[in-house]
């Protein structure tokens, strides 16, 4: 029996696959708040790293305050232009100085920015479509002393928080899920006109499943609404065939439903993402630590991006406890539905959170009595491991968003 409170009882509710209707959501990787998640735990992840060069441990920082300040932008067939580029904002607090040593955390920051947004949004210009700026101020006394001077195997929480964990993903889960992330994958590297802003929500009815794309198109690609309008197909279809593959229900695809031709008003932008027209995005308004927003499952309102991957409740145990789910259903037989929530307390050591608590839907036929030992030893094992999670935030192993 392990000496973690550890607690596995039945769930108060339906599996999610069972439930009438289900909404899921996911916003792609150029929605502007994903912008500001992605820029936040890049730029936490570089800081991290040369931490780790210069002084062999994590000193104290968080960055999961970045927002971004939308721009206005004119686009047009065949190629527009920005009028007012998007303005980004890095907020937070970095340890500056360590035994004598002064370390340049704002240009660490704007490095790792520039080459975040170089990569995912390529046509974004940086200093010229996005301006982006950083605040960084000193950390926190009190946080810092919970960090300690002195090196532990187990770090203490720094803050009383919890995070949430699920598994498995159902059927339109994984629909908006994967359809997202091919889209942002094959589809645009052979369809440049494709932006990174694809903002996906599925809604399923019964059996019948329902998403909604919004997926920005780039004017430079597109000669006329003819063009556009293929485009718009082609998306409809790419998401369709990748619902196939997941489901059997009756699946309808939508795209871009807000648009009037008749009017010209279509979703063109200049460079990919709503950012450049109005859009403003803040870090933790977008998707959960699993990359989804699920409203018929439980939910932490921490933001992950960002956060110090050491003694941060807000991002390890929302990694964590998504990870202990996957691993439970993957390695125990009989259970139709999982939750996972981890509550620290803070000053107290992070493998030992102030409870585990795991909720389960079984199969027909299984009861908890069949499976709860089987899931307090993973759960166990996992929290023995818990510094793990760190390690592979800072290797880039696991995505916060």
């Amino acid at each position: 029996m392990s000496e973690r409170n550890i607690r596995v009882e039945p769930i108060d509710r339906q599996a999610v696959e069972d439930q009438e209707v289900e909404i899921v959501e996911r916003k792609g990787i150029g929605h502007p708040d994903s912008i500001c998640d992605g820029v936040a735990e890049s730029v936490a992840s570089a800081l991290a790293q040369e931490y780790l060069d210069r002084v062999g441990k994590v000193l104290h920082f968080n960055t999961d305050e970045t927002q971004l300040v939308a721009g206005e932008a004119a686009p047009a067939f065949g190629g527009g232009e920005v009028v007012d580029p998007i303005y980004l904002l890095i907020v937070g607090r970095a340890t500056k100085r360590y035994e004598g040593q002064t370390i340049p955390t704002e240009r660490i920051a704007l490095t790792a920015a520039r080459e975040y947004l170089e990569e995912t949004i390529p046509q974004l210009e940086y200093g010229e479509d996005i301006i982006v700026d950083v605040k960084l101020g000193e950390g926190s006394g009190d946080l810092q002393e919970v960090f300690g001077e002195d090196e532990v195997s187990v770090p203490m929480a720094n803050d009383t928080s919890f995070g949430v964990g699920h598994a498995p993903l159902t059927e339109t889960e994984r629909i908006v899920s994967e359809a997202e992330r091919r889209l942002n994958g094959e589809f645009a590297e052979e369809n440049p006109y494709l932006g990174p802003d694809v903002k996906l929500m599925g809604k399923r009815e019964g059996d019948k499943i329902d998403v909604t794309v919004a997926a920005a198109m780039i004017d430079e690609y597109i000669a006329d609404l003819d063009e556009y309008d293929r485009a718009v197909e082609s998306v409809r279809e790419f998401v369709a065939e990748v619902a196939a593959d997941h489901t059997d229900r009756e699946v309808d695809v939508h795209v871009n439903t807000a648009d009037d031709y008749d009017e010209g008003s279509i979703y063109l932008t200049v460079t990919g993402t709503s950012a450049e027209q109005g859009d403003d995005g803040s870090v933790g308004r977008g998707n959960r630590a699993n990359g989804l927003i699920t409203p018929n499952r439980s939910m932490s309102m921490e933001a992950t991006s960002g956060k110090n991957p050491v003694n941060h409740i807000g991002k390890i145990y929302n990694l964590l406890s998504t990870e202990i789910a996957e691993s439970v259903v993957s390695e125990v037989d009989g259970i139709r539905d999982l939750r996972v929530r981890l509550l620290s307390q803070i000053g107290r050591p992070i493998d030992q959170p102030h409870v585990a608590d795991v909720h389960v839907v079984t199969e027909d036929g299984v009861t908890i009595d069949d499976v709860d030992g089987e899931i307090e030893a993973i759960v166990d094992r996992e929290l023995a491991d818990v510094t793990e999670i760190t390690r592979r935030v800072i290797d880039g192993e696991l995505s916060t968003f």
